[in-house]
């Protein structure tokens, strides 16, 4: 085994625990963080595979742009930010299984479909930033801008919802407590 497939394989195992820790752990914000890691590695995944520019994207809009979004969302729309004791493992194995089942066709259909095709990593332009650029801005710029709108979609909502609440319980959006009821004093006068 070369450094470089040694390499892989560890960037590879990292992605998968934090990856499981992130559906696994019971704080939402630990959730989060551990999906930062398991971005990074794949990014870094990329950056062996010999395209420096998707890695460098995957940590750009990826770790830098999503993961604060869903950090916002969470923020904004008061989700709990301590340890979920509703939070069960009684559906873990159900989960579990469900999970190995989708793992096992991932890979039967990737192996199937990539039988054949070998890199030859010393000459590839495949992650290049002007083969990533044609291929985006050409057969990817409908998947990119619906991704783009979904995500101005999701933060919107989390405003929404965060205002909604705030309308319900009385307070404002920043969290603090209703100002007074003055209106008897108003009457009085």
């Amino acid at each position: 085994m070369s450094w470089v497939e040694a390499i892989f394989v560890l960037l590879s195992l990292v992605a998968l625990g934090s990856a499981l820790l992130v559906v696994t752990t019971s704080h939402l914000v630990h959730a989060a963080l551990w999906l930062v890691v398991t971005l990074g590695s794949v990014a870094g995944i990329f950056l062996v595979l010999a395209a420096e520019f998707v890695a460098w994207v995957q940590v750009l809009i990826y770790v830098g742009a999503v993961v604060v979004l869903l950090l916002f969302a969470l923020m904004l729309t008061r989700a709990p930010m301590g340890r979920q004791t509703d939070l069960s493992v009684r559906r873990a194995l159900p989960s579990a299984l469900v999970a190995g089942l989708v793992g096992v066709l991932l890979a039967v259909t990737v192996v199937a479909g990539f039988r054949d095709v070998r890199l030859d990593l010393d000459h590839t332009v495949v992650g290049s930033a002007e083969t990533t650029g044609t291929a985006v801005f050409t057969v990817w710029v409908l998947p990119f801008e619906v991704l783009s709108v979904l995500l101005l979609a999701a933060l919107v909502g989390a405003i929404a919802l965060s205002r909604l609440r705030a309308e319900l319980s009385g307070a404002d959006v920043a969290g603090t407590t209703p100002p007074p009821d003055n209106s008897a004093a108003r009457r009085d006068r």
